[in-house]
């Protein structure tokens, strides 16, 4: 009979009579007995009662009955840790049993009893079985000094254990060597600055040779290990990929993929015009063919792999297109995974078989799949150019179906592919305004007004299918508000005499009747431009756009080189680097590809950094951002084309304000009132100062301004505060501040002993946090601490810390520790102590910078009640590390544009109105950009804080 049996009693009273059975004679009725506890415990009965009785049972030759024991002592050592002593002895006696597996049993129960009183005992019997004269009871051992580390990580490094582990990595036995290395990584993880996996060419090649005669998971842990290894030269990453290579034919997906990355890596390294690099690609292809005959949700894991892999190497799988072809019965996730892969692998070559695949797609009755079908065929409109034609005739024939959601799609990508290949395929656009009643999506509305506005000289009755749209206005989501206002601009700039009150009306709609600050700024710019000098309107608002890009869904490149370190994780899962999701206990280590050797071409040559970019530090800062702090290498940094600044579709106050001379400077000197018939500019109390210039005059303007610096005189600090008063410190009482001076930051303490006892043996520890602000230096109080007297010591920091995203972001949390007790405290350090010296950005930089974040991270804030005029606001702030890199003066205001950058490499840009001279209108007002907006507010106080004190 099964074991069944013993989960279905409910017998009452049932404790007793085990406790009976569990000290009898008999050896079978004993065994019996200790089933039943082990079955009680199981269903969550608490049987700790019994803990005495089954542990007498261990002294038995019996292995079943011992393994059993070993299950129950596991689960209850934590709460019974005196009674679990008992059971020490035992366990140094199966350490030393004639067999194997019950010294093995030993050793793997006394690495899962997390007690702390019992660890010191399990040392010497670990040691032995370290040393082990059977690899089996070897290989537990090792993965036993892992668990020792977790609970005491100081007692391992002084019991000698690691130094014993990294010799198991010789040990002739693979199994034991695949343990160390899985011990050894799992402790380097926990531990990232230790360098506990020595890698060299010596060690390499014991890994190599047993790799290929251990388990399967022995492998992915010796794969992973060589992941983390950087090679010398390209003939030992050749070699190493070599001897790798066959794993790739293994039947388990995870050592595949494990492998895949060891040879993503190294590949990185080899030069393209090996031969060898050449056989490397065609062998990558096979392995990752077949992952896709495995069941959906391994399917899916490898779709997301090989996301990542198409996008670094699409060579690799460029003759692979018919696999990625949808199944009727894959689930959806499969399917819009394998939609986005062959998109990417689309090209000349497979463009009408990839496009028949899609029209197909495209009657589905999957409605995401259908949506995203449809997508994927202006993407390859865009992709490919000779394939355009195709994929717009598909398009218009997938519109004649008149399925409204597949319309609407069809409508947002064909707005793409006029936006690429302009005066092209305008020819449609009659067959597009047959279906405007039947768009009910914000996205597709808004799409078919923008194509209404940009090509309103070529439909008729343009402004009777905007006014059409206007009837609702108030109820549009705000992207189609917006789109609208700039439609009718256009219109009206197109065709001025008909569409005079349209353009009104819009107006009067958005400047007056909204409550949205962006659509009401531009409502105000445009009014503006129109009433002033359409001409110059004209200039602006139809002025030609730069081409879309073909893959605007590409992540970002290092982002992607992190990623392929990661390959068969999580991370490569998610596609975000494990610092976006890994909460607590351990410290993310940023993973990146080697660099490629002097013989390989660089993907990337370096004449393409721009002049004025900052050195390549990577921001690692508050990690649940993931990819969206990069740093400011990517930008385009040529001189300003003569043009518009901004296609008008997307403009937002912030990004406006920068590109300007002011209206004078816009439009010459020309007098006011230039405009349209019955056209009135709004007061100038309601209208944004500082409105769009062309590029020529605006943007040379802007930056030949001598900057207002002043002189270094050590940046603001704030009066000490108690933060731990004594009564929760038991007497000990800390006040402190935070100050930076010529590049580096102190905490100033004060000690007061408030108690009746001397204090000594100060120590101090802070919490990871959002900067990784630490100690650099321990905290020093060289004499004790007698009652009443009062100390004050400054502390140096340093930003080199763990790094954990806090609630609010300048949270520290301290722990202080003296003879009497360890207090805890927490405390708000104020933003200014970590802006850097060389925070002064290049002009052309803060131009190119402030256009490249998008206008969604702009902040805007007010300080009020500041008095001080643009010199003295620049001096103040410049003692903070906040630069000015240029000033100027617009209809009476000055404007100064600021530059900051943080310890971790994040810059933020701000742009500071000043009314100088009016005493009545002392509000300054700030505009931050900044690439992690979450920063931005802490930014402002910071600014509040310095101009206030």
């Amino acid at each position: 009979m099964t074991d069944s049996k013993y989960f279905t009693t409910t017998k009452k009273g049932e404790i007793f009579e085990l406790k009976a059975e569990l000290n009898s004679d008999k050896k079978e009725k004993k065994k019996e007995a200790v089933k039943k506890v082990i079955a009680s415990m199981t269903v969550g009965k608490d049987v700790s009662a019994l803990f005495p009785d089954v542990v007498n049972c261990m002294q038995t030759d019996n292995l079943e009955l011992k393994k059993l024991v070993y299950l129950y002592l596991m689960n209850y050592a934590k709460s019974q840790p005196d009674m679990a002593i008992m059971a020490v002895n035992t366990f140094v006696k199966d350490c030393e049993d004639p067999n194997p597996l019950i010294r093995a049993l030993a050793v793997r129960t006394m690495g899962c009893i997390r007690v702390d009183k019992i660890t010191e005992y399990l040392c010497e019997p670990l040691r032995k079985c370290l040393k082990d004269e059977d690899p089996y009871v070897r290989k537990t051992a090792a993965v036993c000094v892992a668990k020792l580390h977790d609970i005491n990580a100081q007692l391992v490094e002084d019991q000698g254990f690691l130094d014993t582990l990294k010799d198991l990595i010789s040990d002739s036995n693979p199994m034991v060597v695949a343990n160390a290395v899985a011990a050894l990584s799992e402790i380097a993880e926990s531990h990232p600055s230790s360098n506990l996996l020595d890698l060299n060419p010596q060690s390499i090649n014991k890994l190599l040779t047993a790799l290929n005669e251990c388990t399967e998971w022995g492998q992915i842990f010796i794969l992973d290990c060589l992941a983390n290894y950087t090679p010398k030269d390209d003939r030992e990453a050749q070699s190493i990929c070599e001897r790798v290579t066959p794993r790739l034919s293994h039947a388990n997906s995870a050592v595949v993929l494990s492998a895949v990355k060891v040879l993503m890596k190294f590949m990185e390294m080899l030069s393209k015009d090996l031969d060898y690099y050449g056989t490397l690609l065609k062998k990558l292809a096979p392995p990752l063919v077949t992952l896709l005959s495995a069941e959906p949700e391994l399917q899916y894991v490898a779709l997301r792999n090989i996301n990542l892999i198409v996008q670094k190497r699409p060579e690799i799988l460029k003759h692979e297109m018919k696999v990625f072809f949808v199944k009727y019965n894959d689930p959806i996730y499969v399917k819009l995974e394998k939609l986005d892969i062959m998109i990417r692998l689309a090209s000349q070559a497979n463009i009408a078989q990839v496009l028949a695949e899609l029209k197909e797609y495209a009657t589905e009755v999957d409605v995401d799949f259908v949506r995203k079908a449809v997508r994927a065929i202006g993407r390859c409109a865009i992709k490919v150019e000779q394939s355009a034609e195709r994929c717009v005739s598909t398009l218009l024939d997938l519109i004649q179906t008149k399925v409204n959601y597949v319309v609407q799609e069809a409508i947002v990508v064909i707005k793409d592919i006029f936006r690429k290949y302009p005066n092209k395929y305008e020819s449609v656009i009659a067959t597009l305004c047959e279906n405007l009643d039947s768009l009910d999506e914000p996205e597709a509305r808004a799409a078919m007004i923008w194509i209404v506005g940009e090509y309103a000289e070529r439909i008729d009755n343009a402004d009777e299918l905007l006014e059409s749209f206007l009837e609702g206005f108030h109820d549009e989501s705000t992207q189609v508000q917006l789109q609208l206002l700039t439609a009718i601009v256009k219109l009206f700039l197109k065709k001025p005499t008909e569409t005079q009150e349209l353009v009104q009306q819009v107006l009067s709609l958005a400047t007056q009747d909204s409550d949205n600050p962006d659509l009401r700024d531009r409502g105000y710019i445009y009014w503006r431009l129109l009433s002033t000098d359409p001409v110059a309107a004209k200039e602006v608002v139809l002025a030609e756009k730069p081409l879309i890009s073909e893959e605007t869904d590409l992540i970002e490149p290092t982002l992607l080189d992190e990623l392929i370190c990661y390959i068969g994780t999580l991370a490569s899962v998610y596609h975000k680097p494990p610092s976006a999701f890994v909460e607590g206990g351990r410290g993310v280590v940023h993973k990146s590809l080697p660099p490629r050797t002097a013989s390989s071409e660089s993907t990337e040559s370096p004449e393409t950094a721009p002049a004025g970019a900052p050195s390549g530090d990577q921001p690692d800062v508050i990690p649940t951002q993931g990819d969206l702090l990069g740093d400011l290498l990517n930008l385009d940094l040529g001189p300003p084309v003569s043009g518009p600044p901004l296609a008008t579709s997307s403009v937002q106050m912030g990004a406006v304000d920068l590109l300007g001379g002011g209206l004078d400077s816009l439009m010459g000197d020309e007098p006011e009132g230039i405009g349209g018939p019955n056209f009135v500019a709004p007061s100038a109390a309601t209208v944004p100062a500082n409105l769009g210039a062309s590029m020529g005059s605006g943007l040379s303007d802007l930056f030949d301004l001598t900057s207002g610096v002043g002189t270094l005189s050590g940046s603001y600090v704030a009066p000490k505060a108690v933060w731990l008063p004594a009564m929760k410190a038991k007497g000990l009482e800390i006040s402190g501040t935070f100050t930076r001076q010529v590049g580096s930051i102190s905490m100033d303490l004060q000690l007061t002993n408030k108690a009746l006892q001397v204090m000594t043996d100060f120590a101090i520890q802070f919490n990871r946090n959002s900067f990784g602000l630490a100690p650099a230096a321990p905290l020093q109080i060289h004499a004790p601490l007698s009652p009443n007297q009062t100390v004050e010591i400054s502390l140096p920091l340093n930003t080199v810390g763990s790094v954990m995203k806090m609630e609010p972001l300048n949270n520290l949390q301290v722990a202080v520790k003296n003879n009497i007790d360890v207090f805890y405290f927490s405390t708000l350090y104020p933003l200014h102590i970590l802006f850097v010296e060389d925070g002064k950005m290049d002009r052309q930089m803060f131009l190119a910078t402030w256009k490249d974040i998008p206008n969604e991270n702009e902040a805007q804030f007010q300080i009020r009640d500041c008095p001080l005029n643009a010199e003295a606001v620049s001096s103040r702030l410049q003692s903070s590390n906040i630069f000015t890199v240029a000033k100027r003066n617009v209809e009476g205001q000055d404007m100064l544009y600021q530059s900051l950058k943080l310890t971790n490499g994040i810059w933020v840009l701000a742009e500071l109105r000043i009314q100088p001279g009016n005493p009545s209108f002392t509000d300054l007002e700030l505009s931050l950009k900044c690439r992690a907006p979450e920063v931005s507010q802490h930014v402002y106080q910071a600014y509040e804080t310095i101009l206030k004190n």
